[in-house]
């Protein structure tokens, strides 16, 4: 509680405050405008961040990171497009409220659901990840590779898209995280005699490239800088009274509770989750025929689970050093940026900055909440930005902060050539995620790997004698098959 007490005291500094308001402000309107994310947000944030302390580069990092998750179901509510994929599942209900006047009471429940699935699940997680970290300080690295293995392969088979893409994208994520000095040997490896890649490629330039540079590109290639018009709408007061929560409770618990199981699954997070939840929600309601036409039941639904995700994913983040998607990875790149280890000896050997992360997400929820609440009558508003500042700003930082990395112009280059990268994927539909996810743990797993074998004398058939590394392993192989297996099934079904 002291360790608590003091991040908190440390976060309610007076620049963090600052710092932590400005860049809430932020990612609302980079949640809020579609196109945009809270991830994009936190790439742009990481090269910034490297000169500063990790007390307020995690303020501020975690404060994009809430304010983007949280600020999605601005566009949803207002334009009927969701900012992210965090909140598709809002858009059905919270669109036709505001088109039947309701914007105010769509827009508070939204707000109140992300504060309750926010808060609620780092409360959850502040006590449990300490428990799941002492657990797996028991374990050996035959257990954590095949725990990285089966991370990666469940990363790629919950995935959207093929399974053979998102095998792909991991694989290539494991390829491109193998380049530089070999961690035992010293020797270098795929460098093809360049010395800028002795230390490997820059995960900054592959945030800043592969997210950030991507995504701006890939949108105006497409043509979607322009938005449909705002709606005049009267946004004022609550819109709301208690009873519209008491009547919902259930859906909310029941949304919660699916929100925070999915975000603790690596690679699935608040883009799935909210349509689980609010698919489930209609399934069990009483009132199932309401859904889609402006109930308020699908927006604590959606809203809720989203949110509820968040806490989900810090779990296996903070207690295993294994991220539960995009947003949480670039989090640990934040942590490994500042020298420290993620994994399960972070919570005894650094508690200071793991209680931070904990502290600081939910000052963040509480201020988002706050915030929110007393802004939403000028929400319309970020959606009238035009998208050709905010493009050039988002360039403009990316090639300042690439910059930045390494002081030369090669960390520039090698964002661009990550941009590239982006670019064909996003052409070939090859998703980012599991590659970002193949990249981080692929250190982690060669280590753990080569450990657990020299350990064992060279014996390769210790990781399946050892019975929880074959229980992750088995998980993992089952993962990948599993759905190649129902395919054929369906596929012979339809043929008989």
């Amino acid at each position: 509680m002291s360790l608590y007490i003091a991040s908190l005291l440390t976060l309610l500094e007076p620049l963090n405050l600052l710092l932590i308001l400005a860049v809430i402000v932020i990612g609302t309107v980079f949640g809020a405008i579609p196109g945009l994310s809270g991830a994009i947000g936190i790439a742009l944030l990481l090269p910034i961040t490297i000169g500063m302390s990790i007390e307020t580069s995690f303020a501020m990092l975690l404060a994009m990171y809430i304010g983007g998750v949280s600020g999605s179901f601005i566009g949803a509510t207002l334009i009927g497009i969701p900012g992210s994929s965090s909140s598709i599942a809002t858009t059905f209900d919270a669109f036709p409220m505001t088109q039947r006047g309701e914007a105010s009471k769509a827009l508070t429940i939204g707000i109140l659901a992300s504060f309750v699935g926010t808060f609620g699940s780092i409360l959850i997680a502040t006590f449990l990840s300490p428990v799941i970290a002492d657990f797996a300080l028991k374990l050996g690295p035959w257990e954590y590779a095949s725990l990285c293995f089966c991370a990666l392969t469940l990363v790629a088979a919950l995935s959207k898209g093929s399974v053979y893409k998102c095998l792909l994208a991991t694989a290539l994520g494991l390829l491109l995280g193998s380049v530089g000095m070999d961690q035992v040997t010293g020797v270098t490896r795929f460098t093809f005699g360049n010395f800028n890649l002795n230390s490997g490629i820059s995960v900054i330039a592959i945030t800043l490239g592969v997210f950030a540079c991507q995504q701006v590109a890939s949108n105006y290639a497409k043509g979607t800088q322009t938005l449909p018009k705002v709606e005049k709408t009267e946004i004022r007061g609550l819109g709301i009274g208690f009873k519209d929560i008491t009547e919902h409770i259930g859906t909310i618990l029941r949304s919660f509770s699916l929100g925070m199981w999915i975000g603790f699954l690596p690679g699935m997070g608040s883009g799935v989750s909210n349509l689980i939840a609010y698919a489930h929600s209609k399934s069990s309601s009483k009132h199932s025929e309401k859904f889609g036409t402006g109930y308020p039941g699908g927006i604590w639904a959606s809203e809720t689970s989203n949110n509820a995700a968040i806490g989900g994913a810090i779990i296996p983040m903070m207690a295993l050093g294994i991220p539960g998607d995009s947003i949480t990875a670039m989090l640990l790149t934040g942590l490994m940026i500042h020298g420290l280890q993620p994994g399960p000896l972070m919570i005894t050997s650094n508690p200071e900055v793991s209680y931070l992360v904990f502290a600081g997400i939910m000052l963040c929820c509480i201020l988002v909440l706050v915030f929110q609440l007393f802004a939403k009558r000028w929400f319309p508003l970020i959606l009238k930005i035009p998208y050709r500042y905010l493009y050039s700003v988002i360039l403009i930082i990316t090639f300042i902060g690439a910059y930045g990395t390494g002081n030369n112009m090669y960390s520039i280059y090698a964002m661009l050539a990550c941009a590239v990268l982006g670019i064909v994927m996003h052409m070939a539909h090859i998703p980012t995620s599991p590659f970002l996810l193949a990249f981080i743990l692929s250190g982690s797993l060669e280590s753990y790997f080569r450990k657990g074998i020299s350990y064992a004398s060279g014996d390769y058939t210790v990781f399946l004698t050892r019975p929880l590394s074959l229980l992750f392993l088995l998980i993992g192989v089952g993962s990948i098959l599993w759905p190649l297996f129902l395919r054929n099934v369906v596929r012979k079904t339809k043929n008989a």
